[in-house]
């Protein structure tokens, strides 16, 4: 059942073919087994699985399915809180996040039926795309031993691939969705900014902050995001949209949708293996019935040159406390890049905030006015060594850390929703990855795009050797 997707599960569940209780057994032994080597864990709950699986389990008349994602184990960012488990957000700080409610996107996928498998590893403080963690372990990618997860939701990514859960809440400020559902071969979710509630998650950066749904499929990240989206007096930027039933419109199919693949910018320096399957998995797509094109994008160099300001300047501002008084609780990548925000002025963040707006209103206006959705790659190289990304100087860190989320960036600076799922394999086995990016609040029309390809493409269903 560790094999199966979430859909699967739910239908098997509600159909009395198997139980919460041994989806939850199965999922734990599975951790048991392999995460003492991915590390992407940071706190296991198996009691609590179990107490909330054998709840789930009770068919008296009175105890109807809960909801969706009925007796379906997920699990969690360790930036989420959930009463009664630590929340270290990746620190050596055990309680680092506290907050008086549970995270309203985990509350509201627990209120659909979902069981609480627990808290999953991170790049410290969500700072980093490769999947390392000094205190914690660095996450393994399942598909090949010493190659990165993926970061910053790295444990979400090597969990989902090696079976240890269905699905998982990632978060996404800069690609931390979407880089480790690239290296890890899974599918990832930055919905737009403001469609799913982010109370109750650690902030990095406030304005570029997004929560989104990780899984296996398509159909499951629709169904996960149908659950989680929508509007929350608990989070000031939330936005009053009603969302869509996802996971409904997704065998509508897409012919007639424009498609754009970007002449400029996205292509630039890509692996030629990349290169390849992204032009391959363009060409499935006309083959469904989309009209695909290319086209030259405005430049989004400058989005994501003003996004990194922003960046630097609010997570700085959110854990000064830490950087301030407790530098040495933190790994040295963590404390470099807070250390940056303390010196960009006031006046520099403003002039960012205020350029991002126009130029977010220029690309979108531009850019899909001619297509319904755009197809780049996510990741600029298969996924990396972690000697290779750890063992050198921080400021070299740093530099190979930017380059390697330059793909997925400017979508955070824009606000777009933007999907990553698998279109390949590389010569050495590791995933290759395919993004697609959609018009401001129209997540269905991406996830339609990307179930289509990937009901074509097949991919979904290979499973790594660590599994």
């Amino acid at each position: 059942m560790t094999d199966w997707t979430i859909a699967a599960l739910g239908s098997a569940i509600a159909s009395r073919r198997v139980s919460p209780v041994e989806v939850a057994r199965e999922c734990l032994a599975r951790i048991e087994r392999l995460d003492p080597v991915l590390h992407a864990f940071i706190t296991v709950d198996g009691d609590g699985a179990l107490r909330e699986a054998r709840t789930l389990e009770d068919t008296r008349p009175s105890h109807a399915p809960r909801g969706i994602l009925h007796g379906i184990p997920l699990a969690w960012k360790d930036l989420c809180h959930v009463p009664g488990l630590p929340t270290s957000c990746g620190t050596s700080i055990r309680e680092y996040y506290i907050d008086d409610r549970e995270c309203e996107a985990v509350a509201r996928l627990r209120w659909a039926g979902a069981v609480s498998l627990g808290k999953l590893n991170m790049s410290e403080l969500a700072m980093g795309p490769f999947g390392d963690n000094p205190h914690h372990g660095d996450v393994e990618n399942p598909w090949r031993s010493g190659h990165s997860a993926g970061g910053s939701s790295s444990g979400a990514g090597a969990a989902i691939a090696a079976g240890l859960a269905p699905g998982a809440i990632g978060s996404d400020t800069g690609g931390s969705i979407r880089l480790p559902a690239a290296c890890c071969g899974i599918v990832g979710l930055k919905p737009t900014y403001g469609r799913v509630s982010r109370a109750g998650a650690m902030a990095l950066s406030w304005s570029l902050d997004h929560l989104g749904p990780m899984a296996r499929t398509v159909r499951d990240a629709a169904l996960m995001l149908g659950v989680m989206a929508g509007p929350d007096p608990r989070d000031a930027t939330s936005s009053r949209r009603r969302p869509s039933d996802y996971a409904a419109t997704l065998d509508r199919g897409i012919e007639g949708l424009r498609v754009g693949v970007p002449e400029n910018y996205f292509f630039d320096g890509v692996d030629p293996e990349i290169a390849d399957g992204v032009r391959r998995a363009a060409a499935v797509i006309s083959e469904l019935g989309a009209t695909v094109r290319d086209l030259r994008l405005p430049d989004p160099g400058p989005v994501t040159d003003v996004a990194n300001i922003m960046t630097a300047c609010e997570s700085s501002a959110l854990h000064a406390r830490v950087a301030r008084e407790r530098p040495h609780a933190l790994g040295p990548v963590a404390r470099a890049r807070l250390e940056l925000g303390f010196h960009i002025s006031a006046f520099d963040y403003l002039q960012a905030a205020r350029i991002r707006a126009r130029l977010a209103r220029a690309f979108v206006g531009e850019v899909f006015a001619h297509v319904d959705a755009l197809l780049t790659p996510t990741i600029p190289e298969p996924a990396p060594a972690l000697a290779e990304v750890t063992q050198a100087p921080v400021d070299g860190i740093i530099a190979r850390a930017r380059r390697f989320s330059r793909l997925t960036r400017p979508f955070n600076g824009l606000g777009l929703p933007a999907l990553s799922l698998p279109c390949g394999f590389s010569r050495s086995g590791l995933p290759l990855a395919l993004q697609v990016v959609g018009r401001p609040f129209d997540e269905a029309t991406v996830l339609r795009v990307g179930h289509a390809y990937e009901q074509a493409g097949g991919w979904w269903s290979r499973r790594p050797p660590a599994s």
